[in-house]
């Protein structure tokens, strides 16, 4: 049975019985506490909660998921993948126990010509929570099962919660027993890989409190209305009914594999370490494909690391195998190929799609090269000094830095006859980790508990009115100071004000919040910020300047007309820009960002390389022309089939429902799915003004603007700056830059002449600092005080050339001087004066210390500096006590 027909069989299933199917959810997921949809049930997570009113009774979908803190585990177990379809089926406040049971046996166990999965009875086992008899009883009497296949397992592995306080409740997971080949007999309470979890049914009834751990809290109730989440693992199911071994071999993924397998001309099944790359491979390329198709793009923080990650570890894995050379194109096609019938968007995306995986690829086989090179020189430095091991600090600083994987390095040191320092290694990495989830602790601490929005959102949707109206009469439904609801919110006060309806444009799309008031009878507020923390639901953060605001108070939502007006040119501007870019480069040149505020744009785009002056300014004149053209703005609300069939552009990393609101410009030349604010007419713009164009990324770049009246005060000034060089050179404006041409090649010579003229100077100190060489203990030093010099350069070319001149003998230089008004210090050794014991970098950090700072090197050159010029005499007399002792 193929992994798509068990994807429809299941929504047929539901379907059929009152759910409503659910389109599966980007990866990217609404949920800011989270970076990637996890779960099954993170869409739904606003109505499980109650945040939000369901919509609907019962639901079911099939999710793409992303999950990668198991990564490790990839390739070594049968069940374990960074990319995964959970298929879910949900109630809210409808059916309960008996229900999830009665359905998940059904759909098991019913006959494949009958539309089920076709399931030997006798091959599944369950697991209850040890004290939920009731679902004991509900699979005895509803499935027939007998006592001796449903096994009681506690807390830990039979008990869901957020981990927060809020709802919870018993899990009930059904097994697939693989047979006595795979281990031993004693169901899944053995925890052993015979038995494969397929299905977990949650029964959230009880709401918790006093949370103090996964198992330990307090079930302060019974919920009002119960809820069910059920998820089964479509490729565990994909594997067990398709006969191979594991999820890395069904049809989705096993293509990937073979393409691996055919590049390294390796063969799977022959050695265990190889097979396990070929399944990271396998894996990782199919979670990249699915990453980048939702909009992901390749990066160093947040989502785009977990992406970059997985692609490296795939470009190493192939490494390992032998392949050195690009392997993606092959690679990743095999994955289009398998993926798209499930997902049409795969190949609707691919050029994006492709185009970044070469790219990352590309790059990283770069990184690996210079990465080599550094490993290099670190293993030569190793053997010249007769260590057997590398230091962990240069290891972390590979992996950290350049993103070189330990593995590779300890493969290229064990080549090497070398071993690397792990527990130096591990305890950097470990530091690493335990910052990174402090920070990621302090970030979702910053985020607000959304549960205390769920009583306002029930009072229904805050109907934004701003497209039409810039002031809206409504009133206010609720008040929350420092999270917590209160009543009133007095003059001074910092506060989140829910309207019934609001002309307040709410931060989103790439459109920041609207500047703002909302007054009343007795108050006035200063919008701070407008946001929508949870979907259908708007609200204001407000400093009240004056009066008190109370809960159900008559008020008036006033937008800045000034500012709005400024945003919307600077958010039509940016589909402007768009535009232009896709009619100059092509329509690979797809957006993958923007930010807009009053005055100003920027938008990052798919492209993987600078653009020359002369198509930024084609692409200026083209975004200009059409403000010059007067083009109408026209906004239409329909299906998303609808728009799409019609060309609207769906951009990366947005959400979009059944419905949605469609902006032209100029009828199909710009036509964008869009909430946001725009001008009339496009001459409305007034001027866009490219400022700036640069790289966010291997396969992205950016470019900013200036909108209307920022862009003219911008061009203003440059015109006063030509202006004021026109009257100081003397110089016709058109003259300008072949006149500032020569003045800095006349520059460049004179500083030239300058340059030959002080080292001529300096040369000429050279003798009477070798003559004024001393004995000191067993070295001929020369020990001085330089007074005044340009840079440390000239400290440095002169230690070296005094130490040269000096001849045979132990010879030790140190020179200070005052550079910029601060001390510096040069310490030069010749390999006698070193072989007599003195090291540059000691006597340079000796001498640096005297004066109030730092400083080190190598045994043959080093350098100091600090900040007490009146110091030097006393580090120079040290550096002299040092040697003579």
């Amino acid at each position: 049975m193929q992994t798509a027909d068990i994807h429809r069989r299941w929504l047929t299933f539901f379907g059929e019985r009152g759910h409503t199917v659910v389109p599966s959810a980007s990866l990217v997921s609404d949920d800011p506490s989270l970076l990637f949809t996890v779960a099954g049930m993170v869409p739904f997570i606003p109505y499980l909660t109650g945040v939000v009113p369901a919509p609907y009774p019962r639901a079911t979908s099939v999710q793409k998921c992303i999950r990668t803190n198991d990564i490790e585990e990839v390739g070594k177990t049968p069940r374990h993948g960074t990319f995964f379809q959970m298929n879910g089926n949900f109630s809210f406040g409808d059916y309960f126990k008996e229900g999830a049971i009665g359905y998940a046996w059904e759909l098991l166990t019913s006959p494949e010509s009958a539309g089920g999965l076709g399931f030997d009875e006798k091959d599944l086992w369950v697991t209850v929570y040890e004290e939920d008899a009731e679902a004991r009883e509900l699979w005895k009497s509803v499935a027939g099962l007998s006592d001796d296949r449903i096994q009681n397992l506690g807390k830990d592995s039979n008990y869901w919660s957020t981990g927060q306080p809020g709802p919870a409740g018993p899990c009930s997971e059904i097994f697939f027993d693989r047979g006595p080949m795979y281990g031993a007999d004693g169901g899944p309470a053995t925890d052993d890989d015979r038995y494969v979890e397929i299905w977990n049914l949650v029964f959230m009834q009880y709401a918790i409190q006093n949370v103090r751990s996964k198992v330990d809290f307090d079930i302060v109730g019974e919920l009002p209305k119960k809820n069910i989440d059920t998820g089964m693992g479509m490729e565990r199911v994909a594997f067990i009914k398709q006969g191979v071994d594991n999820m890395y071999e069904i049809d989705q993924v096993r293509p990937v594999l073979d393409a691996a397998v055919a590049l390294s001309g390796k063969k799977y099944g022959a050695d265990h370490g190889d097979d396990v790359r070929f399944r990271v491979i396998a894996d990782h390329v199919r979670s990249g494909l699915m990453l980048m198709t939702d909009g992901v793009t390749p990066g160093n923080e947040g989502r785009g690391y977990i992406l970059r990650r997985l692609l490296r570890r795939a470009i190493r894995s192939m490494r390992l195998l032998g392949v050195d050379a690009p392997s993606f194109a092959e690679l990743f096609d095999a994955s289009r190929v398998a993926m798209r019938d499930a997902y049409p968007e795969v190949e609707e995306n691919w050029d994006r799609t492709s185009r970044l995986a070469l790219g990352e690829e590309e790059t990283f086989l770069s990184t690996l090269a210079s990465g080599t090179t550094i490993l290099d020189t670190a293993v030569a430095e190793a053997r010249k000094k007769g260590d057997e091991t590398l230091p962990g600090d240069t290891t972390f600083l590979l992996h950290d830095t350049f993103g070189f994987p330990i593995d590779l390095t300890l493969e290229i040191a064990e080549e090497a006859g070398l071993t690397v320092d792990r527990d130096a290694f591990d305890k950097l990495m470990t530091e690493q980790r335990t910052r990174a989830k402090a920070d990621a602790k302090a970030k979702k601490g910053a985020i607000a508990d959304l549960a205390i929005y769920s009583d306002l959102r029930s009072m229904g949707e805050t109907v934004f009115t701003g497209y039409d109206a810039l002031e809206t009469e409504t009133k206010v439904l609720g008040i929350l100071v420092d999270g917590q609801p209160v009543t009133t919110a007095t003059a001074g006060q910092v506060a989140e004000v829910i309207l019934a309806e609001s002309s307040l444009y709410a931060e989103s799309g790439g459109q920041a919040a609207d500047q703002g008031r909302i007054v009343g009878s007795g108050f006035d507020l200063e919008v701070l910020d407008v946001q929508r923390p949870v979907k259908g639901l708007i609200s204001h953060t407000v400093q009240v300047t004056s009066g008190e605001v109370a809960v159900d108070d008559v008020a008036a939502s006033v937008v800045d007309p000034v500012y709005r007006h400024a945003a919307s040119q600077a958010h039509s501007a940016t589909h402007l820009v768009h535009a232009a870019l896709r009619q100059t480069l092509g329509s690979e040149a797809h957006q993958s960002g923007s930010y807009n505020k009053a005055g100003y744009m920027r938008l990052d785009f798919s492209w993987n390389q600078a653009l020359s002056p002369a198509t930024r300014s084609e692409i200026e004149e083209v975004a200009n022309n059409a403000v010059r053209d007067n083009l109408e703005v026209t906004t239409r609300i329909l299906s998303l089939d609808e728009a799409k069939a019609a060309g609207a552009m769906a951009l990366f990393g947005e959400k979009y429902g059944d419905t949605v609101r469609m902006v032209d410009i100029g009828g199909p030349w710009s036509r964008e799915l869009c909430a946001g604010i725009h001008v009339r007419t496009s001459a409305e713009v007034g001027i866009v003004n490219l400022v700036s164009e640069s790289s966010v990324g291997s396969t992205n770049r950016r470019v900013e603007a200036l909108v209307g009246l920022d862009a003219f005060r911008d061009l203003a000034a440059e015109r006063a700056i030509v202006s004021q060089l026109t009257n100081t050179l003397k110089t016709p404006r058109e003259h300008l830059p072949e006149r500032i041409t020569s003045l800095v090649e006349q520059l460049k010579a004179a500083e030239k002449k300058i340059a030959a003229f002080e080292a001529q100077k300096l040369s000429g100190r050279i003798p009477a600092l070798v003559e004024n060489a001393t004995r000191v203990g067993a070295y001929r030093a020369v020990v001085e005080d330089l007074g005044e010099l340009g840079t440390s350069d000239e400290l440095r070319s002169l230690a070296t050339s005094v130490r040269e001149r000096i001849g045979s003998d132990a010879a030790v230089v140190a020179l200070a001087a005052r550079i910029d008004g601060k001390p510096a210090v040069i310490v030069a050794t010749n390999q006698a004066a070193r072989d007599a014991g003195a090291k540059a970098g000691a006597l340079a950090k000796q001498a640096a210390a005297t004066l109030g700072g730092g400083g080190g090197g190598k045994d043959d050159l080093a350098q100091g500096g600090g900040s007490d010029v009146t110091a030097i005499a006393a580090a120079l007399s040290g550096i002299t006590e040092s040697l003579r002792s």
